[in-house]
């Protein structure tokens, strides 16, 4: 059969090769086409004995004479049609309005193929693109997909910035460079016939690939995120069956120019159209929206370009479907001209307020629809605005990621992404780092997201192999034609886009005068958007200056100088691996202090797991090194808001908050002084009503009434009615604004609730001042190597009198049962975070051994009092090997109603560290299954992310607290805590209840549960091992203060005024009841 000839080159008999002797590698003679060769002679090459060892017998290297397209700089693109903005054509008016593309002279190709690899270009089947060739025995791949996402090949390889092959630009291996070959079978369907030109579009294949239709090659082409388009008129059989082969190359020279942190993988993985085009037909247009300088009245400005001179007729909707504008455009002389229609005042697109117009073209028979937003993006006074408004960019970066299929993300997962977006207040996308699929575009439009469009370019590993890493590419006038090529992709593509309001010449590609040439190309298309580009450090070439991961100080520099001409952006912060971040807010507030600082987009929208399965089948989100790849940059992939599945993580909340569009500032006597953060909006969409909270209280008051005409970023104040005459200790007003039911953008949704504090809490003195009468003081008892003390409710506390720790407690509802498993000790540590292996902090405590303290007790006394009994414990809490230590002392006081602890701590010794990560009691607990607290909640808060979280009184299950990150770390813990109580059961009823612990008016004080000790975690690298240690006790942390987060693991670590600093002594108090 055909499938079983011998393996050789295709299109190249065995006499065109090169053979050249190696002694290092063996390459297989049984080898496949580089494509674009035509038949060749072939001559032998000798190798210099300086150069080259002699080979064994019998070994040797075969390769063709010259270059194949995939490592052939001057070859990018062979036989692809002009880029153009993507579009379908329609038969009807109706159809193309409502956009079903199944309607559309378009056939979608995407689905089953028979798919084949081999572990490069010159290995593998002979001459399978030929109509002779059986592909019966081939397997099967879903297109668009990843091949490695499907089973095929090495496996998915991650790694942020190296090179993951040999570093010689431009060419890459020719035996480490996996091929995969494509066939599938079609026939045109009765929609598209009677056409004069076929096209066969493919949206994105990666990285490389040559396209055969029945036998006849039709093109090349590379650029893996950008579309190619080929005419295959010549080779299509209208009446019968085509067959399609597609040969796609792991790696090309343009991987040197797409090296983004991301997964490498490879195949089809964005859909495959065969378009139908009439014999007169829109090749482009571009569609242009130029505001008067009042922001008012509007020209739209329309470019086309047919294939011959013809006649266009226009037609624009607004979005009742009125018509607002027609008009027609003569291309008798010439097959492209720009006409000009001019609007009184047409509703404006912004992303608050995405109304969007329908343009309707029809040539020849064929229709188009293009959404339009008229919108205007420009400086004012080194001010970015748009429609004459600053804006702030509160956004997200975003990479097109799914956890089964790689960068192949269908259609629900993008809206349910950016619908996300839009609910937690974000208001922008950067396209990191390469044009997205298409949806995301047409999504954007209708939902209102500002968009950041950025060219698919990064070589970031130029930078780790020395010499100046500009000059391999960036600044090689060599590749000057590869970078502008992904320029002129991008704008040719996504240049009638409403939500597009800069355009990125790349991400992390150094600077060249490549980057200028790219600029200056667009601009002669385009000089109604600015462009960005974060390498272009003075911004020479830029229209703003763009900053990864700057300081919030160092930020505020920058904005503070005073012959800016430019806008800032952060492009990247606040990165948001693991729990983080941290000082989300210190950056927010920042933004709208300095009008030059134009916001930022957070690092970044997703974790990047792929699913994998264990040795026993248990399902798992992987990271680099877990496909077996090597080189890798382990978890670093693992540095979203949302989790793998996309779902919102604490971040993600703590972000949202931070941008929330009003903002409460103070609380002025009967009134709440708040802000107004939007851009463009008024407050009259939204209504405001109250709460009350307090301890075990939540009072729901009226609606209040907002003033009318709030204008975007300026203050007003609400009047509060209806309030209680007298409150309670800690309480707390709570305001809550939701969209009035009539809004249209986003109707009946909480945006925003606030907090002010009303009354403090009570002090810790005031805790104790109930004293019990005598008869009910604890009776102390001693047994064999333990002191016991009981209170009123019959919980009995019991001190371990050979190590000087609290290890005993009962309760009354089963007083046989030893309730502690692990017994009470000062601890410092907390399991590292990602922030803190990445920042200075997790390095200095583990250096410092702080995970390694023990309790070593010096002394201890146990005195009887007239309230009670009191014990006192010296200590000195030190790790091995090092000589720095904590010294304590540790006075437990029983009375008739609670065990009060004090403890007082002074750090001191050589090589101390200089911040622990915590100060607080570490025990252990069984048969705790409810937790109720009064602090910030629901979820996890700590120090500097903790804004988010609300104070009121909550209560889970015990299990339910750990909050489980893709990578094991510290995490549930929660903060500005007044009491916590454990308990067996739900209610408020003293049976249910093992353990209270309340902290009284001490400032920040948190706790957290979770079935693992600190040891677990940090050992632990995926959550299905930490699974196996799961407790059947509850690991319990009482902690008077808790070090900060920061974004360590990229970006500035803990700030100062988050720090938990030794260089000071300790004094504080908790009561237990």
């Amino acid at each position: 059969m055909a499938s079983k000839q011998s393996e050789g080159l295709v299109g190249i008999s065995d006499t065109d090769l090169v053979i050249r002797l190696h002694a290092r590698l063996h390459v297989d003679l049984h080898l496949l086409s580089p494509t674009g060769l035509p038949g060749e002679t072939t001559e032998p090459v000798s190798s210099s004995p300086s150069t080259s060892r002699r080979p064994p017998a019998g070994l040797s290297e075969l390769r063709p004479k010259h270059l194949p397209d995939w490592s052939n700089l001057k070859v990018i693109h062979r036989n692809t049609l002009p880029p153009r903005s993507h579009f379908h054509l329609y038969k009807s008016e109706k159809h193309a309005l409502a956009g079903d593309v199944s309607e559309s002279r378009a056939a979608l190709l995407s689905g089953t193929w028979g798919f084949d690899l081999s572990i490069g270009p010159f290995k593998g089947p002979r001459d399978f693109y030929k109509p002779s060739f059986d592909h019966t025995d081939w397997k099967l791949i879903e297109v668009p997909g990843m091949w490695q996402c499907q089973g095929f090949g090495k496996g998915p390889q991650y790694t942020n910035v190296n090179y993951p092959f040999p570093v010689d630009p431009p060419n890459v291996p020719y035996d480490d460079n996996e091929c995969g070959r494509y066939i599938t079978q079609f026939q045109v369907p009765d929609n598209l016939k009677g056409g004069d030109q076929f096209r066969l579009r493919f949206e994105g294949v990666d990285s490389a690939f040559t396209v055969w239709v029945n036998g006849h090659e039709i093109g090349y082409s590379q650029g893996s995120r950008n579309p190619s388009e080929f005419d295959v008129s010549p080779a299509l059989i209208i009446d019968g069956e085509n067959t399609l082969c597609v040969e796609v190359y792991q790696r090309c020279d343009g991987s040197y120019i797409e090296d983004q942190d991301q997964w490498w993988l490879s195949g089809i993985f964005r859909d495959v159209w065969l378009h139908s085009f009439t014999d007169l037909h829109l090749e482009d247009f571009h569609v242009q929206t130029i505001l008067d300088d009042d922001y008012q009245d509007a020209c739209l400005t329309l470019s086309v370009k047919l294939n011959k001179p013809g006649d266009v007729h226009v037609k624009l909707l607004d979005m009742e479907g009125e018509v607002v504008v027609t008009g027609h455009i003569d291309t008798s002389r010439r097959d492209s001209s720009t006409s000009e229609y001019r609007l009184k005042n047409p509703e404006k697109w912004t992303a608050e307020t995405p109304y969007l117009y329908t343009l309707v073209l029809s040539v020849g028979g064929g229709y188009v629809a293009q959404k339009v937003g008229f919108r205007r993006a420009e400086l004012v006074d080194g001010v970015f605005c748009v429609n004459g408004n600053a804006i702030k960019i509160r956004g997200v970066n975003r990479h097109e990621h799914n956890a089964k299929s790689g960068r192949t993300v269908p259609y629900n997962a993008l809206r349910q992404d950016l619908e996300v977006m839009k609910s937690f207040n974000i208001n922008a996308v950067r396209t990191c780092h390469y044009i997205n699929d298409t949806r995301l575009y047409d999504l954007a439009n209708e939902l209102g997201l500002w968009v950041l469009d950025e060219a698919d370019l990064e070589c970031h590993g130029f930078g780790e192999v020395g010499a100046d890493p500009a000059s391999f590419t960036s600044d090689n006038p060599e590749w000057r034609e590869a970078y502008v090529d992904r320029a002129l992709q991008m704008v040719a593509r996504d240049k009638n886009q409403p939500c597009v309001i800069m355009w990125s010449l790349g991400n992390e590609a150094f600077y060249g005068r490549n980057h200028q040439a790219m600029y200056d190309e667009i601009k002669k298309i385009d000089s109604t958007r600015l462009i960005h580009y974060e390498g272009d450090q003075d911004a020479q070439t830029a229209d703003i200056y763009s900053r990864m991961y700057t300081p919030i100080d160092q930020m505020i520099k920058h904005a503070e100088e005073a012959d800016w001409k430019k806008p800032f952006v952060m492009c990247e912060y606040i990165h948001a691996m693991g729990n983080g971040p941290g000082a989300i807010q210190e950056y927010i507030e920042a933004f709208y202090k300095y009008p030059r600082l134009m916001g930022g987009f957070v690092w970044e929208w997703a974790n990047h797991g792929l699913v994998t399965e264990t040795k026993d089948g248990e399902e798992y989100f992987g990271y680099g090194g877990d496909f077996g790849d090597e080189p890798n940059d382990y978890n670093f992939v693992m540095d979203g808001l949302c989790d793998s599945r996309h779902s919102p993580g604490p971040g993600l909340s703590e972000y949202s908050k931070a941008i929330e569009p009003v903002q409460m500032l103070d609380f002025l006597g009967s009134e709440v002084e708040i802000i107004n953060r939007y851009d463009f909006l008024t407050l009259d969409h939204l209504k405001c009503y109250w709460e009350i909270i307090s301890d075990r209280q939540q009072h729901i008051g009226r609606e209040l009434h907002i003033p009318k005409g709030v204008k975007p970023h300026t203050r007003a104040r609400i009047v509060l009615g209806g309030m209680p005459k007298t409150l309670a200790v800690n309480t707390w007003l709570q305001l809550n604004f939701v969209t009035r039911p009539g809004f249209k953008w986003s109707p009946q949704r909480v945006v925003a609730r606030g907090q002010l504090q009303l009354t403090p809490p009570p002090s810790f003195a005031l805790l104790k001042t109930v004293i019990a009468p005598p008869k009910a003081l604890p009776i102390p008892r001693r047994k064999d190597d333990m002191f016991f003390a009981s209170i009123s409710n019959g919980t009995t506390f019991g001190f371990d009198l050979g190590r000087g720790t609290l290890s005993y407690l009962t309760h009354a509802s089963n007083p046989q049962i030893n309730l502690i498993t692990v017994p009470f000790t000062l601890d410092f540590y907390r399991a590292l975070t990602d922030n803190d292996r990445g920042g200075p902090f997790g390095k200095q405590w583990v250096d410092g051994r702080v995970h390694q303290t023990r309790n070593h007790f010096t002394k201890m006394t146990t005195t009887k009092t007239a309230d009670g009994c009191e014990v006192v414990v010296e200590s000195r809490v030190a790790p091995p090997v090092l000589a720095w230590s904590v010294d304590t002392v540790t006075t437990y006081t029983i009375t008739a109603e609670y065990c009060s602890i004090r403890i007082k701590a002074k750090p001191r010794g050589l090589l101390l560290p200089e911040t622990f990560a915590r100060f607080g009691l570490t025990f252990g607990m069984k048969n705790l299954r409810i937790v109720e607290w009064f602090g910030r909640g629901p979820n996890e808060s700590y120090r500097d992310k903790k804004q988010s979280q609300l104070m009121n009184t909550w209560g889970w299950a015990a299990n339910a607290m750990f909050f489980e990150y893709e990578f094991p770390q510290d995490s549930g813990n929660r903060t500005d805590v007044q009491w916590v109580e454990l308990r067996n059961r739900w209610g408020g009823d003293e049976r249910g209840r093992l353990l209270r612990a309340r902290f009284g008016d001490h400032d920040g004080a948190s706790f957290s549960v979770m079935p693992y000790t600190t040891k677990d975690v940090d050992e632990c690298t995926h959550p299905h091992e930490l699974h196996k240690r799961r407790r059947d006790d509850h690991i319990v942390r009482l902690d008077w203060y808790h070090h900060g987060l920061g974004t360590g693991s990229c970006g500035e670590a803990t700030l100062p005024m988050y720090q938990l600093k030794t260089d000071r002594e300790f004094d504080v108090d908790l009561l237990l009841d």
